[in-house]
């Protein structure tokens, strides 16, 4: 298992950042902010971002800070609560070819798990950004992340993603990944 990230090897899937759920998720304020500059990192490094929406017709869509963060971002609409269920999602992230993934959105306990989950079964190395990822309760996200970590998933966040991914200050997009992240 390669644990370096690469502009090459990497994929992006942020998770039902939806316009009914992100008012009700612990201290979403950051969460927004934190998601929507990993989401424009990815874009000012050309990589490639898929945001799911569950059940848009009754959960909204993707509210506009998420969305404007990347406006080549892939949307996928799905029913199912792991991302990974869905067949769209699973056949756009393999055309990728990227054996690893980011995993970032709401609610932790739930979709975001999953697809982490079904992910790592998989056979994907996949990262999960902390900082980036809500639940309703704080405790739901914590033994969350827990679970995640113990089935395999690394735990990190958005700023270290980044970072991993320029790999050195001579990468031209240094400057703009230095102040997004300031």
């Amino acid at each position: 298992m390669s644990t370096r990230l690469t502009r090459e090897n990497c994929v992006l899937i942020a998770i039902d950042y939806q316009e009914k759920l992100v008012p009700a998720m612990y201290e979403k304020e950051a969460l927004i902010d934190k998601s929507a500059r990993l989401i424009k990192g990815f874009g000012i490094l050309g990589m490639p971002v898929v945001i799911t929406e569950q059940y848009p017709k009754g959960l909204g869509t993707t509210v506009a800070e998420i969305k404007e963060a990347d406006h080549y971002a892939e949307i996928i609409e799905k029913n199912t609560f792991s991302a990974w269920d869905n067949e769209e999602c699973v056949e756009y992230v393999r055309k990728l070819n990227k054996p690893n993934a980011v995993v970032v959105g709401i609610e932790t306990h739930v979709c975001e798990q999953q697809t982490v989950l079904a992910m790592l079964e998989e056979g994907f190395n996949v990262y999960v950004a902390a900082d980036c990822v809500s639940s309703r309760s704080a405790l739901d996200r914590d033994i969350a992340i827990e679970r995640m970590r113990a089935a395999g998933a690394i735990i990190t966040t958005y700023e270290s993603i980044l970072f991993d991914i320029l790999y050195w200050s001579k990468a031209e997009e240094f400057k703009q990944i230095s102040s997004l992240v300031k």
